[in-house]
């Protein structure tokens, strides 16, 4: 039988950690952009990398910090994920990564993590790589400047209070929230569309690496939804990502959000994959 373990990687373990995360660009960029900044420390990374041996050579990877994430993992590498995230106890407020290994995980810790705040089984990963030819991007969305925190922060907890069903305020009185949202702004890659002071339409680029770059966070005004925005906006925002950070674009979606999936593929975006989230 082919041996196999299961083992907290160490800052040495960092080329054989990135040659996995390579192997699937897209679906990983969340990770490989924290890692590629931070290696493997944990106190850097913000948590834990575990890796999954097979026959003595690095096969899979987890990431367990804020987020558990199944990097590469087949069900025997879930299976040895699972036993170790039981064993340490829940840390994360949510577990993601791609549907398959991410159902599994979940399967396999819910008896001993659930019951879960929501699950939601199947977010459509979507790719593009170029501009729309029939969209013109809305010339009002733009960088966000420094000096702009009080002015994009209404808007980012609007959205996170949206789309999770909790507000990032709570707890820390969102401490790491605004960190996360002044980190993004300060390496220009928080857009918007201002007008009177106020925001319209945003999105970030949130996770970003030389090979490819993930949209998040797109959030129109409920007044100024219907408009057509988040397609002029994602627009504006897909030109900003292929010019200026990576030749691919990616985003993943809730199922449900038929207005979103609809302006996505308008602007281009393809579905490749789907994702899975369970949130606590």
């Amino acid at each position: 039988m082919t041996q196999t373990t299961t083992r907290v990687l160490e800052p040495g373990d960092l080329d054989a950690a990135l040659e996995i995360l390579e192997r699937e660009p897209v679906h990983n960029a969340f990770v490989t952009s924290r890692v590629q900044v931070a290696g493997l420390d944990p106190w850097r990374l913000g948590g834990e990398m575990w890796g999954w041996y097979e026959g003595g050579r690095l096969r899979s990877l987890c990431y367990a910090g804020a987020n558990l994430v199944p990097i590469c993992a087949g069900p025997e590498a879930v299976r040895a994920f699972a036993d170790r995230a039981r064993r340490a106890g829940r840390r994360c407020s949510s577990i993601v990564g791609p549907a398959d290994s991410t159902t599994l995980l979940w399967k396999l810790l819910e008896p001993n993590w659930g019951p879960a705040r929501e699950v939601r089984a199947h977010q459509p990963l979507m790719v593009t790589d170029r501009m729309p030819e029939d969209i013109t991007p809305n010339p009002y969305v733009r960088r966000i400047r420094k000096d702009e925190m009080d002015v994009i922060m209404p808007a980012c907890v609007a959205m996170f209070t949206e789309e999770v069903g909790v507000s990032p305020m709570a707890g820390d009185g969102g401490l790491l929230y605004q960190a996360r949202v002044a980190e993004l702004v300060g390496a220009g890659r928080s857009f918007a569309h201002i007008e009177g002071g106020k925001v319209v339409f945003k999105a970030e680029i949130g996770a970003a690496t030389p090979t490819a770059c993930q949209i998040q966070g797109v959030w129109v005004d409920p007044a100024y939804r219907g408009q057509g925005l988040s397609v002029t906006g994602m627009a504006a925002v897909l030109r900003y990502a292929l010019a200026d950070v990576a030749p691919v674009v990616s985003l993943y979606v809730n199922d449900y959000n038929t207005p979103a999936r609809a302006a996505y593929r308008r602007v281009g975006f393809e579905e490749v994959g789907a994702f899975m989230s369970v949130l606590f």
